[in-house]
């Protein structure tokens, strides 16, 4: 049986190799993520708005954050969408799909095919998403109108958009919680349930008093997914309307405002570090759940 090497042990060609795998992916990370995260920060401070060198911009402390809070007319309705999205997500489409992945573990026929039919929205981006119910919500050729009648424009009546936004998002997020909860069921213990099932407990007793609290891990991951991709939900909103008449939210403001007609990079990057610390915020209440799951 061949002994595990230690680095010492490794060839001069090995050490090479092994040194490109651990220092391209950590460039690769510092250039795509870090890099730009640290820059936008930085620019929040400034007034740079693009046009010129960077040298130019000038510091201005925290007047974009003041701005933002006190004079953008946006910012507090997009808060608002955000934070109607993120309770959607999680008390709706969540518990949806994980009430799907507990009728196909049970194995029914066909759980296959329903299980690639769910899944399948999860692998289409959010835009191809918009498009595909735009065949749904168009006010002419739209499924909804030809079978009831209306004449409801749903993607751009701003009494609507925000809700039918929220129906297609959570047509794709219920299949990636489907999975993940799948994969969490088949991973208890049967032992767990036949103790429960000797005791007496129903099948509901049994999955919310043994099953549920076991998947914690589960759960944890599911809900910083679910408020991380509700405060950067851009995709869909950008395309029905690029964010305008009532579907604000944070991530089409930041782009309206970096890559906008407006072009102010250090306005945009004041809303983009807010997001930023939000998500950050719950980032770092999991990686303290998984540290002390380690521990």
């Amino acid at each position: 049986m061949a002994k595990y090497k230690g680095i010492n042990q490794l060839s001069g060609l090995d050490r090479v190799v092994v040194g490109l795998m651990v220092v391209v992916p950590t460039l690769l990370v510092v250039w795509l993520v870090w890099a730009p995260a640290i820059g936008s920060v930085l620019l929040s401070f400034t007034n740079w708005d693009g046009v010129g060198p960077i040298s130019d911009a000038k510091f201005i402390g925290i007047q974009n954050y003041r701005d933002v809070v006190s004079i953008y007319p946006p910012f507090w309705p997009a808060v608002q969408h955000n934070l109607i999205w993120l309770a959607v997500m999680f008390l709706v489409a969540t518990p949806f799909g994980m009430f799907l992945a507990v009728l196909l573990d049970r194995e029914l026929r066909g759980t296959r095919v329903y299980q690639t039919a769910i899944y399948l929205p999860v692998v289409l981006s959010l835009a191809l998403v918009g498009f595909i119910w735009q065949l749904i919500y168009s006010r002419d050729q739209g499924l909804i109108n030809q079978v009831t009648g209306s004449t409801i424009d749903w993607y751009g009546d701003p009494r609507y958009n925000l809700w039918a936004a929220l129906v297609a998002s959570s047509w794709r997020h219920v299949g990636y919680v489907m999975l993940l909860y799948l994969a969490g069921l088949k991973g208890v213990d049967p032992s767990l349930r036949e103790a429960a099932k000797v005791d007496g407990a129903n099948e509901r007793t049994t999955f919310f008093k043994v099953v549920f609290p076991v998947m914690a891990p589960i759960n944890i991951i599911v809900l910083v997914i679910t408020v991380i991709e509700s405060l950067r939900a851009f995709d869909l909103a950008w395309v029905i309307n690029k964010g305008r008449n009532g579907l604000e939210l944070l991530g089409t403001l930041v782009t309206s405002n970096v890559v906008g007609e407006a072009s102010r990079i250090g306005f945009g990057s004041a809303i983009a570090t807010i997001m930023l610390v939000l998500s950050s915020f719950f980032v770092a209440l999991y990686i303290r759940y998984i540290m002390r799951e380690q521990q």
